[in-house]
């Protein structure tokens, strides 16, 4: 080189230099104004908690929450994991960001769609955007970023189908995507294309069709994880190859067939979790090579055959659900061995034989459940005294074994049910050292002996069911401590004495079940101080005074049971007045006097009673529950109207004193009554002419009555107060009419349905319009709208109502907040609603009357959601039993049973089916249609019922719990395909009224709804 070169060339190195620098510090300025443009998009807590981000600062020399940088002062890491920060992606702008290597944004609440544009981080290594508000479509550029070997864009919202492109990721090692269902369709075969994949979990999705072939190629892959989805078939044999895997997680899907001996390939798995599949065949011996297995849960399929010796050699293995399927056999002997249980689950299957001996053998067992199978013999010695024990379940099965010494002391047992089963001795004193006891369950045995007063200790104790064995003695006082009880259940015992009055104490108490015992004397008033009291059962004991007036108290009420004892007295006005009482059972007493006239102005609920073998007289209430002469029978001098008694008459009124009054109260609705009749007579005859009528002859008189709101509504009133049917008064239309609010002068507010006309002023359904009026003339029912009148001329035909502020379940059930409020409780009041006006329509009325159009929009609700009315009955049909009954279709399709596309016979079981849609709607929130078509294609057990609830609520707890259990288990009897299989509406109210069968939360969880069929 020259010498006159070299200062050229210097100088050539040194602008290169600058201008590398002054590029450098110009990429810098970029990524910061990038940086702060998205900061300054973000809301003032997220800008505070970024307050580090200022401006005019570099992110890279001074310290930036978040942001890291490499040695040449380009940002290559932004990671903001867990701030809470509330932004958006799309005011980023991520081509500033060319060295970017790791972008992490989990667990915040950034929202809107993910940009285009971030394809353009072409070094990126790892991309985070997981448990965020994110919605919309993955766009497709990110399928292009074959840097990326970590992709997680879980628990968001995405939509779409995971596309082809997805192969064009060949560095990627993980693979994230969980908890997006609005991920939809197959796995593309393209996934094997991801041979460096270590995890991929695709679970809670909303995937369909078959595990691709093509995953033969994913030979590292270790974690597989597709639960929760609609995947079906059998598993290809191709994924038996993958000898690397440690945990395969396919439960929740519709995946079939018998599970492959090839599955002892997988040496290395430590995790098998297939439940609620429809899996079939046995357990494969290869099961055994599996010897580092730990978690293996399988239940909910189709499995028989007994379990395999080879399972033996799993001396690692910790957890093990087999319930609910169809095992059997005894438990292979080297179960024995295996002394590091965990969690160990047998129920619902026919095992038989003996329980493992050694099964609490480490002390690290925590749950053991063998329910509802045929074990025999004792109970394990090592389960006696195992104190890391949480929750053992062995009821219902045929174990034998003395157990006043079987147990010691359990300081984290919370779940106890050894109940059905043929235990005997004593009950222990140690149960009240179980201070995290919730249930203890050991009914239906053999116990003798009395109730150690040491159980008050149990302080956190919330049911206790002790009923059907042979204990005796007194309740001890010191149950009293038992203060968060809300079941006690100590019948068909020999208890005596009385009950102590400081169960006043018990206040969380609702059910107290004291039945078939030897108490006696006079019933302990201070019952009538457990203000959450639902079902009380003293029957069958030796009571012989009257029924304590404080159980007028009982507000919450819903049974009642003082059968077969000696009580005497009149029956107290206050029981007449119990709001919520639906089943009463007062039979084989010596009760005198009348029946209270609260049962006929206040128990609207009330739908079942027994009053037989009594002393009582008078006139019985006029309700269904009365109807029924085999409850009323062997009485004093009981009348009415009901075949076997009596016709009430004037000499049977007692006292002069009393005459006129008594007088009024007959007279007055039987007035009312003449009038209706009269009234409604009168507009049939007036319709019938006026249909008969040639076109341009029908008469100008006006068809007009009105009853029931106290005062005469005038036309006049109607016109104005719906200013001629305006449009802003509309609230709701149907096929035979139009429905408007009203208020009318007084201040009154009703409903009006003007009736659909015709070009000539003829009604376009006469029929609809003379079968509602004709049917809610018969019918006066708490559930069912009140009709106030109606009227009928040339220009108006129309129909006044109670106005109902809750408006139509069907738009409640859609609207987002009304649903909410719309709780479970309330759910459960407005199903029992249906049930219950449903039992008085085809059982109560004296011709019964087919509604035939039960449906979520012909349904309306109070103010409160509580309360639920039946409306629109044009459709309506009296029953005629000397008759066929033939009819033209009506109905709503979804809701109609199937055999009325056929037969077009109205009968009851129409209704009943239309009732079990109408439930299942009410509970999932939504109409069932898919779950009732799947439940006709498809095994039954795949569904968990907790699944199919309406989402959009609060999880279930006790008690409403069983409730809603009962009315799903009720709903699906009703859509029965066959209707003579169907319930009437009879039993269906009296499954309602009894104790619903009890379930804990975590049975709850396993519950599927083929399991609900078959029950």
């Amino acid at each position: 080189m020259s010498g006159r070169d070299y200062p050229t060339k210097l100088l050539l190195a040194l602008f290169l230099c600058v201008a590398s620098f002054i590029a450098s510090v110009a990429a810098r300025d970029r990524e910061a104004k990038a940086l702060s443009i998205w900061r300054a998009s973000f809301n003032d807590e997220s800008k505070a908690t970024l307050s580090s981000w200022k401006n005019g600062t570099d992110p890279c020399r001074q310290f930036w929450k978040g942001i890291s940088c490499d040695k040449s002062m380009s940002v290559t890491n932004i990671s903001l994991s867990d701030l809470d920060l509330q932004g958006t992606l799309s005011s980023l702008n991520f081509s500033a960001f060319p060295n970017l290597l790791y972008f992490d944004i989990h667990q915040n609440q950034f929202h809107g769609f993910i940009p285009h544009e971030i394809g353009k981080l072409s070094e990126i290594l790892m991309l985070n955007l997981s448990s965020n508000q994110i919605r919309g479509p993955i766009p497709p550029e990110i399928w292009n970023l074959t840097t990326l070997n970590h992709l997680d864009l879980s628990t968001c919202n995405l939509t779409g189908q995971i596309p082809r492109e997805i192969g064009n990721l060949r560095n990627l090692s993980l693979l994230w995507l969980q908890e997006n269902s609005g991920l939809y369709g197959p796995i593309p075969q393209e996934i094997g294309m991801l041979s460096n994949l270590v995890e991929l979990r695709l679970n809670i999705m909303s995937l369909s069709g078959r595990i691709p072939s093509s995953v033969r190629n994913l030979t590292m892959l270790r974690i597989l994880d597709l639960h929760k989805n609609n995947l079906e078939g059998p598993i290809p044999t191709e994924l038996w190859q993958l000898s690397s895997l440690m945990s395969l997680q396919l439960n929740e899907n519709r995946l079939s067939g018998p599970i492959s001996p090839s599955i002892g390939n997988l040496s290395n798995l430590y995790e098998i979790e297939f439940s609620d599949n429809r899996f079939s065949g046995p357990i494969p011996q290869s099961i055994g090579n599996l010897i580092g297995l730990i978690t293996f849960i399988i239940d909910g399929n189709n499995l028989a055959g007994p379990i395999p010796s080879t399972i033996g050699n799993l001396t690692k293995l910790k957890i093990l659900v087999l319930n609910s399927n169809s095992l059997s056999g005894q438990l292979p002997q080297e179960m024995s061995n295996m002394t590091n249980w965990y969690n160990l689950q047998l129920s619902d299957n026919h095992f038989h034989g003996h329980l493992p001996h050694q099964i609490c053998q480490s002390g690290w067992l925590k749950r053991f459940t063998a329910r509802n199978n045929q074990f025999s013999g004792p109970i394990p010695t090592s389960l006696k005294n195992c104190p890391s024990l949480e929750r053992l379940v062995l009821n219902d099965n045929q174990l034998v074994d003395n157990i006043t010494e079987a147990f010691g002391v359990y300081p984290r047992l919370n779940f106890l049910n050894i109940s059905g089963n043929h235990l005997y001795g004593h009950l222990s004193p140690s149960w009240g050292k179980c201070k995290n006891l919730t249930q203890l369950s050991i009914q239906n045995n053999n116990l003798s002996g009395d109730m150690p007063p040491d159980l008050g200790e149990a302080t956190m104790l919330g049911l206790l069911e002790l009923s059907s064995n042979h204990l005796y003695g007194q309740i001890p006082k010191e149950l009293e401590k038992l203060t968060m009880l809300s079941k006690l259940s100590l019948g068909d015992n020999n208890f005596s004495g009385k009950v102590p009055s400081n169960i006043r104490s018990l206040s969380q108490l609702q059910t107290l079940e004291l039945a078939a015992n030897n108490f006696k004397g006079s019933i302990t008033r201070e019952i009538g101080e457990l203000k959450s009291l639902k079902f009380l059962n003293l029957s069958k004991n030796k009571f012989d005074k009257s029924i304590p007036l404080e159980f007028g108290e009982l507000q919450d009420l819903e049974q009642l049971d003082l059968s077969d004892n000696s009580l005497i007295g009149t029956i107290p006005s206050s029981v007449g007045r119990l709001p919520k009482l639906q089943v009463l059972n007062l039979a084989h007493n010596n009760l005198t006097g009348t029946i209270p006239s609260g049962f006929n102005e206040s128990m609207s609920a009330l739908s079942t009673i027994d009053i037989s073998y009594n002393q009582l007289e008078g006139p019985i209430p006029n309700k269904p529950p009365f109807r029924n002469f085999g409850v009323l029978r062997n009485n004093k001098g009981l009348c009415g109207n009901v075949t076997g008694l009596s016709p009430c008459s004037a000499l049977q009124r007692n006292g002069r004193g009393h005459k006129s009054k008594k007088l009024l109260l007959i007279i007055f609705p039987l007035a009312i009554l003449v009038l209706v009749l009269a009234g409604a007579s009168f507009f049939f005859s007036r319709v019938v002419r006026k249909a008969k009528h040639k076109d341009g002859e029908a008469p100008t008189e006006e068809v007009y009555f009105v009853w029931s709101l106290g005062r005469e509504i005038l036309y006049e009133d109607i016109i104005e107060a719906t200013k001629e049917f305006d449009e802003r008064y509309l609230i709701g239309k149907g096929s035979q009419g139009s429905v408007y609010r009203a208020e009318l002068p007084t201040g009154d507010v009703v409903a009006v349905k003007k009736l659909h006309s015709m070009p000539s002023g003829e009604i376009s359904n006469q029929k609809a319009f003379t079968s509602e009026i004709q049917a809610l003339t018969e019918i006066k029912h708490r559930n069912i709208v009140k009709l106030y009148g109606f009227h009928s001329n040339s220009q108006f035909s129309f129909l006044v109502y109670e106005f109902l502020e809750g408006g139509s379940l069907d738009n409640i059930l859609k609207n987002q907040r009304q649903a909410t409020e719309f709780d479970w409780n309330k759910r459960v009041s407005v199903v029992k609603g249906v049930a219950n006006a449903l039992f008085y329509m085809h059982h109560g009325c004296s011709i019964p009357i087919v509604h035939r159009d039960i449906s979520s929009k012909n349904v309306l609700l109070s103010s409160n959601y509580e309360e639920a009315h039946i409306i629109d009955f044009g459709t309506a049909k009296f029953l005629n039993h000397n008759s066929n009954n033939m009819t033209t279709f009506a109905g709503t399709f979804g809701y109609a049973a199937p055999e009325i596309a056929f037969i077009m016979k109205a009968n009851e079981k129409c209704d009943v089916y239309s009732f079990g849609v109408l439930s299942l709607e009410i509970i999932m929130g939504k109409h069932p249609a898919e779950l009732i078509i799947s439940l006709a294609e498809s095994s039954t057990n795949k569904y968990l019922l907790e699944d199919v609830l309406d989402q959009r609520l609060s999880p279930l707890t006790k008690p409403i719990l069983d409730d809603v259990i009962l009315v799903s288990k009720i709903a699906f009897s009703c859509l029965n395909e066959a209707p003579q299989s169907r319930p009437t509406m009879e039993q269906v109210s009296t499954e309602f009224a009894r104790t619903p069968k009890s379930y804990s939360e975590d049975q709850f969880h396993t519950i599927r709804i083929g399991q609900l069929m078959r029950d």
